[in-house]
């Protein structure tokens, strides 16, 4: 009997299954391609410094805290507004003018932020 990969069919099919798997990988790899800089991102931090301030405790009352965020949930939520997935009067008009580096930048400086808390009554 035949070894299963020495069929001729299946050692010409071999090929067309690397490339689909490589494609179906180029189809992931965008999201995780962009390398992030924290310090870049504090440089462009200051454009959310007036609403989540710099060190990313908000200083607007309707504006979330950032500092400590995860950079995968800031990441998606700026590439939400940006696409129009997710809507606010001036998120959506500030994302749409930032790229995928931006996004990961940002994204990475305010998760870099450590945060502490203090749980009340001292315990």
């Amino acid at each position: 009997m035949r070894h299963p990969m020495r069929h001729p069919r299946l050692r010409a099919a071999r090929p067309f299954a690397l490339a689909a798997l490589l494609g179906a990988a180029s189809l992931i790899a965008p999201s995780v391609a962009v390398a992030a800089d924290p310090a870049a991102g504090k440089d462009k931090a200051g454009m959310c410094a007036t609403c989540h301030g710099l060190d990313g405790i908000a200083s607007a009352p309707d504006a979330p805290n950032l500092a400590g965020t995860s950079a995968i949930y800031l990441g998606e939520q700026l590439k939400a507004y940006r696409s129009g997935a997710r809507q606010h009067p001036q998120m959506s008009i500030i994302a749409k003018g930032l790229e995928d580096a931006d996004i990961a930048d940002l994204a990475a400086w305010y998760a870099s932020i450590e945060v502490t808390a203090t749980m009340p009554g001292g315990n």
